[in-house]
């Protein structure tokens, strides 16, 4: 089933459904891994996020396709793509239309601003908006272009953003839906949802309708539900919060420091890692690389006290005794990596505090007292997969 198909099922169902702004492939990773059904790639996050540009049209349908597609490739939801204005003229939207179907997008949505566009949002700005006819002959093109009957065109009518009242947000509303649009998207810059509560109201044709509830935050979901609209797009909330994060993540940095002051406030690494795929990476290396020295690795245990050391392990493992200048332990493992083998852990124990292995992922046996080796390499059963090198951390 494609995705269009998808987002098709998604609509037919009751209830309202709802989509996510996103800026970037990751972004739109944690919208899915969030459980949202449907993604928004937006014109205006993807100008912000990716180009540090305003949302008036300065990106290509070229620049904003390759974002499309690779927030779409990212996940296995439908994706809704902010076309803007189509680009142009129809004979624009005709080539976008074609252009993001074959990228696999499952729907497209068509503004009647005038090109050069400006963005909804922005304030005190004059608006111009198309003849109806023009718009409408661009949402005709867009349906004869569109090869996978599945796929969602909407029609998005700035009547009510450009102050222009309810009647001519209806007449435009209708026309379009005459023209073919399969849906219907109402803005409105208006503080409270009054305004598209009303719209909702007067709205007699079986077209779906769509909302953008950026500037007006405090309508709930159940009332814009109650009151029949069918896609509601959270639009940009996902780039404003990423914003906020990297601004305090920065002021901390700033005055810390160090980077251990920003540990309470940022995902680990491994958590990166696991929203990028590393894991399934590795699977595919296994399985089709040539097996070699690289898909090895070495287990060093170094738990134990060493007391017939004693006094040199006085105060520090066998492991970290210094050898003209450098420890046992970093020699050991420059040595390994010298042989191609960098997947390293080493087991801890006895000072485990003490123990610097950079690079190398660290396992601890605090009953070292009273186990033996064998518990030590235990303790770093996750490595014991596959082939692997076992070594004493004292040779």
């Amino acid at each position: 089933m494609s995705k269009a198909a998808i987002l098709r099922d998604l609509l037919a169902r009751p209830g309202l459904v709802p989509a996510v702004g996103a800026h970037d492939a990751l972004s739109a990773r944690l919208i899915e891994a969030a459980g949202f059904p449907v993604v928004w790639s937006s014109s205006f996050t993807v100008s912000a996020a990716q180009r540090a540009m305003p949302d008036v049209n300065l990106l290509t349908m070229t620049e904003t396709l390759e974002a499309a597609a690779h927030i779409n490739r990212a996940v296995g939801l439908p994706v809704v793509a902010d076309c803007d204005n189509g680009y142009g003229n129809a004979v624009n939207v005709v080539r976008t239309v074609e252009e993001y179907e074959r990228a696999g997008i499952a729907a497209l949505c068509f503004e009647d601003n005038v090109f050069p566009k400006k963005c909804s949002l922005y304030p005190g700005m004059r608006r111009e908006l198309l003849s109806i006819e023009e718009h409408a002959g661009k949402i005709r093109a867009a349906k004869r272009a569109q090869r996978d009957p599945a796929t969602v065109v909407i029609s998005r009518t700035e009547a009510l953003i450009a102050g222009w009242g309810m009647n001519e947000a209806l007449r435009r509303a209708h026309a379009y839906a005459d023209a073919g649009a399969d849906m219907i998207l109402m803005h409105s810059k208006a503080p409270t949802a009054a305004e598209v509560l009303e719209f909702m109201r007067l709205w007699d044709r079986p077209t779906p309708i769509v909302v953008v509830p950026t500037l007006y935050p405090s309508v709930t979901f159940e009332e814009l539900e109650g009151a029949g609209v069918k896609l509601v797009i959270w639009a940009n909330q996902v780039l404003r919060g990423a914003v906020r994060g990297m601004q305090q993540t920065l002021a901390t940095l700033a005055r810390a420091r160090r980077l251990s002051a920003l540990d309470p406030h940022i995902v680990t690494l491994e958590e990166i890692y696991r929203h990028v795929g590393v894991e399934e990476f590795k699977e595919i290396e296994r399985e089709f690389l040539p097996r070699g020295v690289s898909d090895a690795r070495a287990v060093v245990i170094a738990a134990g006290s060493g007391k017939s050391l004693l006094p040199l392990t006085q105060d520090r493992p066998k492991c970290m005794l210094d050898i003209k200048g450098r420890t046992v332990l970093e020699r050991q493992l420059e040595t390994l990596r010298a042989c191609g083998l960098h997947e390293i852990a080493v087991v801890r124990g006895y000072r485990k505090e003490t123990v610097v292995a950079p690079g190398a992922r660290l396992y601890d046996n605090d009953a070292y007292e009273e186990t033996g080796e064998l518990a030590s390499l235990f303790a770093a059963e996750p490595e014991l997969q596959g082939r692997f090198v076992f070594l004493y951390s004292d040779v």
